[in-house]
């Protein structure tokens, strides 16, 4: 095989990123085909050609695959963002339960199963149920945050829009259907007010130019909205922005308006200086009967709908009956820690970055929650406390970790404290199926309960909770011992070896 080669695949199955998987006829050599879907046949061109598998380009479909549906965006296949909006809802469910099932299997090497898998697997412990992905009744227009490169096209026109895929390319389409459709004329207004100043937008490539991007984010049931635009410079750089303010807060439920200063070479949207030039720095928006006040660099789930289900299988799988201390880590504002407080004793909530911690405070004071104490601390450094602080050994451990993963250290700590229960939500199923396999191996812990959660309709990505029980939740297990120098020891000696 060579680039450039056409060959025809049988897909069947999905990559993460939205790729058909599938071999060829001759040869039977894996193929990762863009823009193909399982069930299709197709003929494509070769792109890139590795040693055990290649990449290729849809050029066209042979047979149709029966979960084929028509895109309903235009740009649906350019853009990074849709990677499986050609294919039946119901089947991007049952893909994002199959993809959990497959990474506990294969790296957690735990027997997962669902309706139609073996109960048992050849190869793996702990037999577990996979229960069907929740999904959304209508999963459209759902994003409650929007962040629009601002760039030029081919023809040097102004244009706001996407990435294409694996690029940093712009596709010009203000308006996301995954998005609310006002963020289309929130865009325009803005782009409209720099061509009448010819206010320039930011180069990457020559590091010049003002305006980097917009974020727009928009309150599900308060209807308030948010605009931050990022610039590579002052704020007086962004020229009559007092006539930019008043045009957009025309907008209904406009609240916050404000500009973030961004000029480091970097891929990080926002820069740490944000001024305000209308409203509040927050908006506030609701999760079940709890009130959150988001700021620009708040972490906030962008589904508000399948955000609540997220929460409430957490909040069912921890247990939740009054006398538990919980310690919710990487806690971020306090999302999850406030919808464990109204049923626990007492929750903790850790987090690295000390923003974040101010808002959990602030928004534990806006639900009137006082059984909430949060701390900004590294989340596999809380052991240490409780040797000064024993009534807060946690019943429960909550842990909702970045894409990488719980640090090792931090899943030596809760073997350690030895928890009743651990609830962890994840977001890469890969790297939940690590984990898992690092807490299952020690033996005081069996995996109860997995359930994956469509946050991202049209998207590969797939969230996932589950639920580890202690074994022996009787056990009586020191603390008071000095685990910092238990990792010092620890580390040394991997180095050494």
């Amino acid at each position: 095989m060579n680039k450039n080669d056409r060959i025809e695949v049988a897909i069947t199955d999905m990559s993460d990123q939205g790729e058909g998987i599938g071999k060829t006829r001759e040869g039977g050599f894996t193929f990762f085909v863009k823009d193909a879907i399982v069930g299709d046949f197709v003929r494509a061109v070769v792109t890139k050609v590795m040693k055990n598998y290649g990449y290729a380009k849809m050029i066209e479909v042979i047979t149709p695959s029966p979960y084929r549906v028509p895109a309903r965006c235009p740009i649906a296949r350019a853009c990074g963002g849709c990677q499986f909006q050609e294919i039946d809802y119901a089947k991007q469910l049952q893909l994002k339960r199959e993809t959990v099932i497959r990474k506990l299997r294969h790296i957690g090497h735990i027997a997962a199963f669902g309706d139609d898998t073996e109960e048992f697997s050849s190869e793996g412990k702990n037999p577990v149920y996979v229960a069907p992905t929740l999904g959304m009744d209508d999963p459209w227009r759902y994003r409650n945050k929007t962040q629009l490169p601002i760039g030029y096209d081919r023809e040097k026109k102004l244009v706001a829009g996407f990435y294409a895929g694996r690029t940093h390319v712009i596709i010009a389409h203000e308006d996301c259907l995954l998005a609310d459709a006002e963020n289309a004329s929130i865009a325009r207004i803005v782009l409209s007010h720099m061509r009448r100043y010819n206010i320039p937008a930011y180069d990457e490539n020559s590091r010049t130019g003002l305006v980097r991007h917009l974020l727009i984010r928009h309150g599900h049931t308060t209807g308030q909205w948010m605009v931050c635009i990022i610039i590579n410079g002052r704020v007086k750089d962004l020229l009559h922005a007092d006539e930019l303010v008043a045009a957009l807060k025309e907008q209904p439920g406009m609240a916050s308006i404000s500009v973030n200063i961004n000029s480091k070479n970097t891929n990080v949207i926002l820069g740490e200086e944000t001024h305000l030039l209308f409203g509040t720095p927050y908006i506030e928006d609701t999760i079940g009967p709890l009130t959150f006040r988001i700021g620009p660099h708040s972490f906030f789930q962008v589904n508000p709908v399948q955000t609540e289900k997220l929460y409430g299988t957490a909040l069912e799988y921890a247990g939740l009956t009054g006398n538990e201390v919980v310690w919710d880590l990487y806690c971020g504002i306090g999302t999850i820690s406030l919808f464990l407080a109204q049923k626990a004793k007492q929750v903790y909530g850790v987090e690295i970055v000390p923003q974040a911690i101010e808002n959990a405070k602030d928004n534990a004071i806006l639900n009137n929650l006082t059984n909430t104490e949060f701390m900004v601390r590294s989340a596999e450094d809380i052991a240490p406390l409780l040797t000064k602080r024993p009534e807060a050994k946690p019943g429960v451990i909550v842990v909702d970790p970045p894409r990488k993963g719980c640090d090792e250290k931090l899943l030596s700590t809760m073997l350690a404290l030895a928890p009743q229960r651990i609830v962890y939500v994840s977001c890469d199923p890969a790297t939940l199926a690590r984990d898992l396999a690092i807490l299952l191996e020690s033996g005081a812990y069996r995996l109860e309960k997995v359930q994956p959660v469509d946050m991202f309709p049209m998207a590969g990505h797939v969230e996932t909770v589950c639920l580890l029980s202690n074994r022996k939740p009787d056990t009586k297990v020191r603390i008071d011992v000095d685990l910092e120098d238990y990792y010092r020891i620890k580390d040394s000696k991997k180095n050494q070896d």
